[in-house]
């Protein structure tokens, strides 16, 4: 075979594998040198091996390089070709056929590393990189992001972000990747920390020291001279300070400005806002209130004071107008924390005042009708600095244990699909009238008897159970979270095209979002939350040594989790340690 074929066949193999690796969380991800800022600062500083990749219980540190995915498909076609000397049955010829295998592996994988160093120089890779932003209408390049988070979040991040790169630019090191690492994940071996290019040794203990403090993560922006800020989830994703403060130092933050942020943040003022934009509301104190922004970014304050109630006579009063059950919920609550369900006047009596305890002080307080035998259903949206908002299909999250999702699935099908659309289109709507910028997700409650719909909430950041959705409509998020944030149109990015059911060749046939339909998802994808919980303590989170974990992906079945073998969970890390998805 001339050369030039073998390198072609060996290209289109590397991209298959690639592509058939593990969905959008499961790219091949290269192994970094990590280098921390303080000589004692992690494993790369005392000469420790890197943590290994999940599901490896060996003895070897899992590299997981790019390379990898190729040199098994040379290994394989290697097998194919030598099959007639298999059948040979002296010791010999099977000797001869082992060395003749590994010499032809080694060969072809020599022939990658060489081809795939020639096209990601980083000079090369930079302009690539600012040739495809400048194609598709971008107006920004961010090359060098920090991850502002830890566990699952940031593991998933830099994995999505590297394998869109390698699969639409043919690039697998063109961003480079800081992360924060306290020393709590330093010695637990946390996924994250292997990942990523560069690791800054941050305060351990609670995530006010670290995840969650918004001015160490501005100093570690400016101190690492860093484009842009991916927040994840939790932490401080949903701190109105991080991309106000971020702003002024010139940083770009992957995620909604912070008036908006700020304002969906509370509950109260999202459910005005989602009345002014025609969004179903279920009964509550703020029945028909609407209102526009003002220029803080802010509902006006009168407006806002009818929404509320401040007594429990108050949030009586309220429930019999509505009806009871009622849920009593403190706006700035969440995880479960400072919500109640009232069913009575002596419930609601006996309930304020624990829903004020465990809200933050001064929070406001609201009263919603309980949506009894409802599903929670959500629409994950993303919108553009051009004023285009995208409905990616959605999930149904209902199964939960104290507020809590357990498994995640989709799309969801025990809403008609006619009734979804207007879900959609809902979202979108909400979306555009406050100027939202990137990924955030639009929940529901859909009763399934009445087929009725109320809005529950807009999350302004990425959510836990997104690769559900990227299964579904192979749209990479966490990367075209960094492409809205590089100033790309919605509808010039190919992903979001190919969706719409847009042929390849295809770059500039408009997309009306709220008129046009897309491609409807083939399949069903559900997905299981992996979790260290105790069940003879009431599924406590717990914190201990992880000695193995096997898990071996499919085309049809795949997982990532934040920390590998010999790894543990400590006592400040989120419970939740995997995830695995079917479809």
């Amino acid at each position: 075979m001339p050369s030039g074929c073998r390198k072609m066949q060996s290209a289109a193999a590397l991209v298959a594998g690639a592509a058939a690796a593990e969905a959008f969380s499961l790219a091949p991800a290269t192994a970094p040198v990590l280098r921390g800022t303080a000589p004692s600062a992690g494993p790369a500083a005392n000469g420790a091996a890197p943590p290994q990749a999940a599901g490896d219980d060996s003895s070897t540190p899992a590299t997981a390089t790019p390379s990898s995915v190729p040199t098994t498909a040379a290994a394989a076609g290697g097998a194919a070709a030598l099959a007639v000397l298999g059948a040979a049955s002296s010791a010999r010829a099977a000797r001869r056929e082992r060395r003749l295998r590994a010499k032809t592996t080694r060969a072809a994988v020599t022939m990658l590393e060489k081809d795939a160093t020639a096209m990601t120089t980083p000079g090369e890779a930079l302009k690539k990189l600012e040739q495809y932003v400048k194609e598709r209408g971008g107006s920004r390049v961010l090359k060098r992001i920090l991850i502002a988070n830890n566990g699952m979040a940031a593991t998933k991040a830099i994995l999505s972000m590297r394998q869109w790169a390698y699969l639409e630019l043919g690039l697998d090191q063109v961003f480079e990747f800081v992360v924060m690492a306290t020393r709590d994940d330093l010695d637990a071996n946390a996924e994250f920390i292997r990942l990523a290019d560069t690791f800054v040794e941050v305060p351990s203990g609670k995530n006010v020291n670290n995840y969650a403090n918004v001015d160490l993560i501005c100093e570690t922006a400016k101190a690492q001279k860093v484009d842009a800020v991916w927040p994840g989830w939790g932490h401080a994703s949903e701190n109105p300070d991080l991309p106000k403060k971020l702003k002024e130092l010139g940083v770009t933050f992957i995620g909604p400005p912070s008036p908006v942020m700020s304002v969906l943040g509370d509950k109260i003022a999202a459910n005005i806002l989602a009345q002014t934009a025609g969004v179903p509301s279920i009964p509550w104190s703020g029945d028909g209130l609407t209102a526009n922004l003002t220029e803080e970014g802010t509902i006006p304050e009168e407006t806002f004071k009818k929404g509320c109630v401040t007594t429990a006579a108050e949030a009586v009063e309220c429930a019999e107008r509505i009806g009871f059950p009622v849920m009593v919920k403190a706006s700035e609550g969440g995880g479960g924390k400072g919500i109640r369900m009232c069913g009575s006047k002596e419930e609601i009596e006996a309930n304020f005042p624990q829903v004020q305890n465990e809200a933050p002080p001064g929070s406001p307080i609201f009263v919603m009708q309980l949506c009894q035998g409802a599903r929670h259903i959500e629409v994950q949206i993303i919108g553009d600095e051009h004023g285009s908002a995208v409905a990616l299909n959605g999930r149904d999250c209902s199964t939960q244990r104290r507020f809590q999702k357990i498994f995640e699935e989709g799309p969801p099908t025990i809403v008609p699909k006619d009734t979804f659309t207007q879900m959609e289109r809902a979202a979108q709507r909400l979306t555009q009238n406050i100027g939202y910028i990137g990924a955030g997700t639009v929940e529901y409650l859909f009763n399934a008897e009445s087929k009725e719909f109320y809005f529950l909430e807009l999350n302004p950041r990425l959510q836990v159970e997104h690769p559900v959705t990227e299964e579904l409509t192979g749209v990479n998020l966490p990367a075209t979270q960094l492409q809205v944030c590089m100033g790309i149109p919605l509808e010039n990015i190919p992903q979001i095209r190919r969706f719409y059911g847009k042929a390849n060749d295809d770059t500039t046939s408009p997309i009306k979002f709220l008129e046009d339909n897309y491609v409807y998802p083939p399949r069903h994808v559900i997905a299981a939350r992996i979790t260290a919980e105790n069940p003879d303590d009431g599924f406590k989170p717990t914190s201990g040594q992880i000695n193995r974990i096997k898990f071996q992906s499919s085309v049809s079945c795949w997982g990532y989790f934040s920390v590998g073998a010999n790894g543990s969970i400590h006592e400040y890390a989120d419970s939740q340690f995997g995830h695995i998805f079917a479809h």
